[in-house]
């Protein structure tokens, strides 16, 4: 039995909305959900911050975050793959 076990760790996919920091991003992340009573799709969204170690995502960027151990109080996520590179206006 040498099967692969499906990771538990969870990924999202968000923008890029802050890279001032050092080796840290912070990803704005956006989901539609129904509303309970009026059954309107309702766009809820949450900010996490992700570990750049070699800070390679700037502003604009659509990335996916892997769930990692607690690296900071506030960081608990990795930046683990590009999705979509930011347009240059």
């Amino acid at each position: 039995m040498t099967e692969a076990k499906p990771s538990l760790k969870r990924t999202l996919i968000g923008k890029v909305v802050s890279d001032k920091r050092a080796k840290t991003v912070t990803v704005l992340v956006e989901r539609r959900v129904k509303h309970e009573l009026y059954d309107k799709i309702v766009i809820k969204s949450s900010k996490y911050h992700a570990h750049d170690e070699n800070d390679a995502y700037h502003v604009g960027d659509v990335i996916e975050i892997t769930e990692s151990r607690p690296l900071s109080r506030t960081k608990n996520w990795v930046a683990s793959r590009l999705v979509q590179k930011a347009e240059i206006v």
